[in-house]
């Protein structure tokens, strides 16, 4: 081989032709969005909704009462979403409802709690916006408690 000649092992090829490819297996799909479910939905319960249920009273205090329904109410609410439907989201049950559920939530903390604050506060609630919207649009996928109950065989 000349070595003034520079080609690509074919494996290397193959590997540069996948990075550049717009095109995805279904298997790649469903697996990207269980993966995606589980890291947004965990993401959530973690630093959001236990924290929430932990310091219930702090937060009770702290959570605005933008629809008059008093703090516990607000932070009952905000604790169901962050944990009880963000776990269905984990769990790929009743997926888009639940993301629906949480990205109410995302959107009160974003538009309503941080909207004097600077972006790189807005940023969090923010993102978990923008997440659960692409959940509920692209729904759980073939890793999922909805496609065991709701996928009807051909």
């Amino acid at each position: 081989m000349d070595p003034t000649t520079h080609q690509f092992p074919k494996t290397m090829k193959s590997l540069f032709k996948k990075l550049l490819s717009t095109q995805n297996s279904p298997q790649v799909i469903d697996a990207s969005l269980l993966v995606f479910r589980v890291a947004v939905g965990l993401s959530i319960i973690n630093t959001h909704g236990w924290n929430k249920l932990v310091d219930f009273e702090g937060n009770t205090a702290h959570i605005p009462d933008p629809f008059g329904l008093g703090g516990a109410t607000n932070v009952v609410i905000a604790i169901v979403a962050d944990i009880v439907f963000a776990g269905f989201v984990v769990a790929g049950f009743l997926t888009r409802f639940s993301a629906l559920v949480v990205l109410q939530v995302t959107l009160v903390g974003l538009l309503v709690v941080h909207i004097n604050d600077p972006w790189k506060v807005k940023d969090v609630p923010l993102m978990y916006s923008l997440a659960f919207s692409l959940i509920m649009v692209l729904g759980a996928g073939k890793y999922s408690v909805d496609h065991w109950l709701f996928h009807s065989k051909k």
